[in-house]
């Protein structure tokens, strides 16, 4: 029930008013609106630059979809398309922190057109260069310190590209009721499949449970072999590679390991498709 497109029964609303609040008020009695289920599939991306991009994926989508054992061996020009960087870029978020670089979105845009050509031709000939990722560190609710990845700009419209390229194939492959690290979903969207699941049908349980420090302990090795069950593009390989191998730089000494440091968002995206796809 929780993969149907639609809406639970009845909404949820508040059973009194509050306290000391008159009947007139608007917001008194506002409750929360209908769950909804399942998004529909978007074969486009909600980026201002989507216009010709991801409609270049759709035989590659369309491939995947048919033969879920083919490994695909032609994919980077997908990925240094300069509509598919554009797109990137404005997927980006505008108030980031800048990388180690110090390159702002901002700046970085007042010669778009420019730095995307340039950045094309040097994925198209091997030239692009992975650097460091700046650790930093916010504190945890339970006061421990939890450290965060700021990859430079153009490392992040990169991969943003890549996972949409490697979407097109993993998506084919995702289950329904999976909702991690993949495009147009959310923990909300997997909370409203809940609303309605245990709506429709008697449950007695829902467990919750999480892998302690996944991508802190993830194994780089391992990761490669579990992309090349499907990509058989060295040069997509290489670039994964790249962003892991770059290691990250903390308090000024750069640091590299064969487990973890899997950081950035686009990367864990990455690496939830990769082992969702296989079923882990």
């Amino acid at each position: 029930m929780m993969n149907e497109y639609g809406k639970s029964d009845s909404p949820i609303v508040p059973e009194k008013l509050p306290n000391n609040v008159s009947k007139e008020t608007a917001e008194a009695m506002e409750g929360r609106g209908l769950a909804k289920g399942n998004p529909p599939k978007r074969n486009a991306s909600r980026t201002q630059g989507r216009t010709s991009a991801p409609s270049a994926l759709e035989r590659v989508r369309q491939a995947a979809e048919k033969d879920r054992k083919q490994r695909f061996t032609a994919l980077l020009h997908h990925v240094y398309d300069v509509n598919r960087l554009r797109a990137a870029y404005y997927a980006v978020k505008r108030s980031a922190a800048p990388g180690i670089d110090g390159q702002t979105w901002r700046l970085y845009g007042e010669h778009l057109e420019e730095n995307l050509q340039n950045l094309s031709r040097r994925l198209k000939r091997g030239a692009y260069r992975a650097k460091p990722v700046e650790r930093k560190y916010i504190p945890k609710m339970d006061g421990r310190q939890r450290p965060i990845g700021v990859p430079v700009l153009e490392d992040k419209i990169v991969r943003r590209a890549v996972v949409e390229v490697l979407n097109a194939i993993y998506e084919q492959e995702s289950l329904g009721f999976s909702y991690g690290f993949r495009p147009n979903r959310s923990p909300h969207h997997a909370l409203d499949a809940l609303s309605v699941g245990i709506s429709m049908k008697k449950v007695n349980w829902v467990v919750d449970a999480d892998i302690r420090a996944f991508f802190d302990t993830l194994n780089h090795e391992w990761l490669v072999k579990f992309v090349e069950h499907r990509i058989g593009d060295r040069r997509i390989v290489r670039l994964i590679q790249k962003w892991l191998k770059a290691g990250v730089l903390e308090e000024g000494k750069r640091i590299q390991s064969e487990v973890g440091t899997v950081q950035g968002g686009s990367i864990k995206a990455a690496a939830g498709q990769y082992l969702l796809a296989l079923r882990i």
